[in-house]
């Protein structure tokens, strides 16, 4: 027989398996961990890595088309810029138009780090489908995309 304390128990157990929010926030948790460390020995973590890709990308990017890309809030994008910012890897100046908005640059440094995270990027990347399967990671990708897009 079960006790109330044990329906109780059973009954948010299964409140947590059907909360979506909760779920890829713990997966997205334990995968920027997996990358983090991979990444960790260049001296970055997977925010940053990103950054610098997508600006690396972009050559001159703006804050907002930043923004945009990564769908963080523009504060938090700042606190994630300035260490980048501070070790040289990226440079900020007036965006040419109007002299209005920041555009955003990866500096020789920062790509010369990029270059050398690819390799650690690659490996998180090799580890995470070898544990979930290629075919999984392919389809996740592809549906977390998604909801992005919808």
């Amino acid at each position: 027989m079960q006790t109330d304390m044990q329906a109780v128990m059973q009954t948010a157990m299964q409140t947590l398996r059907d909360d979506d929010c909760f779920a890829i926030r713990q997966a997205a948790r334990y995968t920027s961990q997996l990358y983090d460390r991979h990444l960790a020995p260049v001296g970055l973590t997977i925010t940053q890595f990103s950054i610098l890709r997508r600006v690396e990308h972009a050559v001159h990017m703006t804050m907002k088309q930043l923004v945009d890309a990564t769908l963080m809030e523009r504060t938090t994008l700042v606190r994630a810029i300035q260490p980048l910012q501070r070790d040289g890897l990226l440079t900020s100046g007036s965006a040419e138009s109007k002299g209005r908005g920041l555009t955003l640059s990866v500096t020789p440094a920062g790509e010369a780090r990029l270059a050398a995270a690819w390799t650690h990027w690659d490996a998180a990347q090799e580890e995470f489908e070898r544990r979930f399967g290629a075919e999984r990671s392919a389809s996740l990708r592809h549906e977390l995309l998604g909801v992005t897009k919808a």
